[in-house]
């Protein structure tokens, strides 16, 4: 059955930082929100690709190379094996595309690893 996903309504109803839901899934991929705020730890991913879409605020992608901001309506793609660093000096709320099998720590295991994730 298809259904219409509005993202307002989806993202009002979490309030959780760093816990990506799963709203959609396509071709083995997974559309997740997510609310960060403050930093993340750098990490990287061996075999995915990760997309970064800003719905409402402002992010910070750190890399080792530099650093990309982004704002409500830019995205980024992170190719695999990219260390990086998300910062979000204020609420960002993002949406990411990326393979079912994307663990949101990618190479390490920490507290902010969830390794089941809701769907919302």
């Amino acid at each position: 059955m298809l259904r219409k996903v509005a993202l307002d309504e989806k993202f009002a109803a979490f309030s959780d930082h760093w816990s990506p839901k799963i709203a959609g899934e396509l071709n083995g991929q997974q559309v997740k929100l997510v609310k960060l705020k403050g930093a993340f730890e750098w990490h990287h991913h061996e075999e995915e690709d990760e997309l970064f879409l800003v719905h409402r605020g402002r992010l910070r992608m750190e890399l080792r190379g530099g650093v990309v901001e982004l704002q409500a309506g830019d995205f980024l793609i992170v190719p695999r094996g990219v260390e990086h660093r998300p910062v979000a000096d204020e609420e960002v709320e993002v949406i990411l595309f990326e393979p079912a099998s994307t663990l949101n720590t990618g190479n390490l295991r920490n507290a902010r690893t969830k390794e089941r994730l809701d769907r919302i």
